[in-house]
């Protein structure tokens, strides 16, 4: 990531997610933030790979600072998309969050072996979420 986040410039934020109650609840966590930020929400891995490669309805998609990724989605599971995005060079550097209710080990070294920057699990509340992405040089 650039790291240009203090010209103003608002976080672009890829919300992978099928649960409408999960969107909710992090529009509202990302909402309070006190970074700016652009939330797009897509359904499911295909819609996210179409997404990303501003493909089909998504040609003037803005590439994602960060991915917020779900790992049970219909059409392709999170680790599928996850292997995808590494495997693609102009988008392995973008980085990904997991932010699943998974609590599996084998999901947790998995993610983590797929380069996954973080591993959150849900519920998240801001306080909580905002100390996990500190690191990444928005917050």
């Amino acid at each position: 990531m650039s790291g240009n986040y203090g010209n103003g410039r608002p976080v672009e934020i890829l919300l992978v997610e099928d649960n409408p109650g999960d969107v909710r609840l992090t529009r509202e966590v990302l909402k309070d933030a006190k970074v700016p930020n652009n939330l797009s929400v897509v359904k499911d891995g295909v819609e996210a790979m179409t997404f990303l490669k501003q493909e089909g309805k998504h040609t003037d998609a803005p590439r994602p600072d960060l991915i917020l990724l779900d790992l049970n989605l219909p059409k392709k599971d999170g680790l599928e998309l996850l292997a995808e995005i590494n495997s693609d060079e102009a988008l392995k550097d973008i980085r990904v969050v997991i932010l699943t209710t998974s609590e599996a080990e084998h999901d947790i070294k998995r993610s983590f072996g797929m380069d996954a920057s973080c591993y959150l699990i849900k519920p998240i509340d801001l306080e909580r979420f905002l100390m996990m992405v500190k690191p990444f040089d928005f917050v």
